[in-house]
């Protein structure tokens, strides 16, 4: 059975690990394709999200969205959302959720958003 949003990306985590949970059908298919482009990078990308979603360790690929775009409305609840740079285009976009340490993955896909585009 395929994933769909609300499931985990895989397993339940170690129990001083975050959950990383899709957040939009959208993100379900963008993450299957992220994976058949850069497999070792988006498992890079999701042991860091698990481990330390708001990692300071590479600001030039994981960081927090300014403006409108830093924060996302998810399950009634305003969320910090970030982004990780898995290739030079593909990005993952994310809502932090604190209270159940959850990470909501909103964008997956080896394209660049074109939102942030200037």
């Amino acid at each position: 059975m395929s994933p769909k949003r609300g499931d985990r990306v895989t397993v339940p985590p170690p129990e001083d690990q975050w959950d990383i949970r899709f957040g939009t059908s959208d993100a379900v298919k963008g993450w299957e394709e992220l994976c058949r482009h850069a497999l070792a990078n988006t498992r890079r990308c999701f042991e860091i999200l698990r481990v330390d979603p708001r990692s300071r360790a590479d600001h030039e690929r994981q960081h927090r969205l300014r403006g409108d775009l830093g924060t996302h409305r998810h399950n009634g609840q305003d969320l910090e959302q970030w982004e990780f740079e898995v290739t030079s285009g593909g990005r993952v976009r994310y809502a932090i959720d604190d209270a159940s340490r959850t990470v909501w993955i909103i964008y997956a896909s080896p394209r660049h958003p074109k939102d942030t585009d200037t």
